[in-house]
């Protein structure tokens, strides 16, 4: 009868063992979870030595680690998830602006010449006697654009900023023409003028010693008389009038700055032919006034001249810059 009982007892230790067994098991189940499934101890438990933490941390970083969605990004914290598969976008290179032509400046035309070295025939005469009215030019005048002529053409050319070539060009003879006279036939001729005598009874000459280099319109007040000087050698003159004491003539050294034919008075709404400025409004001029009434009028400070032949010969031939002296 004992023989019989003892497997009885072996089946009952058996089920026992495996009852323990499946416990074990349970226990180890619980223990060994994922880290999603790991209660949060919260801040003040982690790293204190609570009990199973160190368990806890080292199963979690043992355990396999599940792919899941992509987690968003907090700010300052880089992110290893890509973004965007699609490929990136060519930017086409900008084209560059075709160049704007710039513009070519036309070159000025060549000056046109009127007269050259080599060239002969009256106009060059004419030429030459312009240049001497202005002290360019010495000697007779001739048919011949020699050295003589190109270099009074150069000076000329050098004094008013131009190209001094030596050649005569459009742009250097109308600058002499608005500077100059018509040469007169005496001047093409190379015949010199006769000085003219004072008439009679009208004294000597009153030549200041200031009138005695260059050429001057030399004016006293004493003889109330004009006088032509050139180089020191009066040539003729005639009566002149003067201003008012109220509105006196200028005294002293002055020059020519402007002439012109044809004047009216801005001031006195008066004519003023034949003027030769010197001094601000001042000129020499022609004076129907002075040629009706004589010495019983007074101009406004210009010098009135009544002798309109003499005076249109002086015109034609003083130059702008000649010097002009009124003196006592």
């Amino acid at each position: 009868m004992q023989a019989a009982s003892s497997p009885v007892r072996s089946t009952g230790g058996v089920r026992r063992a495996l009852v323990l067994m499946g416990a074990v098991a349970v226990v180890f189940a619980s223990t060994a979870c994922t880290p999603d499934q790991t209660p949060d101890l919260g801040g003040s438990a982690r790293g204190t030595g609570v009990a199973g933490t160190s368990a806890s941390s080292t199963a979690t970083s043992s355990a396999p680690t599940t792919p899941s969605s992509p987690a968003t990004t907090t700010a300052g914290e880089p992110s290893n998830t890509p973004t965007s598969t699609a490929p990136p976008t060519t930017v086409p290179p900008t084209a560059k602006p075709a160049p704007t032509p710039t513009a070519t400046a036309t070159p000025e035309p060549a000056p046109v010449v009127v007269l050259r070295a080599g060239d002969t025939g009256p106009k060059v005469r004419s030429l030459q006697a312009r240049l001497r009215q202005l002290s360019w030019f010495d000697g007779d005048v001739n048919d011949r654009y020699g050295v003589k002529t190109t270099t009074a053409v150069r000076g000329f050319q050098a004094k008013r900023g131009f190209d001094a070539t030596g050649v005569l060009d459009e742009r250097t003879w109308d600058k002499l023409v608005s500077m100059t006279h018509r040469p007169t036939a005496d001047e093409l001729a190379n015949v010199k003028p006769t000085p003219v005598e004072p008439k009679p009874g009208a004294g000597s000459w009153d030549v200041d010693e200031r009138c005695l280099t260059g050429r001057v319109m030399c004016i006293s007040k004493s003889t109330k008389r004009l006088t032509w000087v050139v180089d020191g050698v009066p040539q003729y003159g005639f009566d002149v009038r003067f201003g008012s004491d109220e509105l006196p003539t200028r005294e002293g050294v002055f020059s020519v700055y402007k002439k012109k034919v044809d004047v009216i008075s801005n001031l006195y709404h008066t004519p003023m032919p034949y003027s030769m400025f010197f001094s601000g409004g001042q000129a020499v001029h022609y004076s129907s006034n002075f040629a009706r009434l004589g010495y019983a009028g007074a101009s406004h400070g210009c010098v009135n001249v009544r002798n309109k032949p003499l005076l249109i010969q002086l015109y034609n031939e003083v130059r702008i810059g000649d010097k002009v002296v009124v003196h006592w």
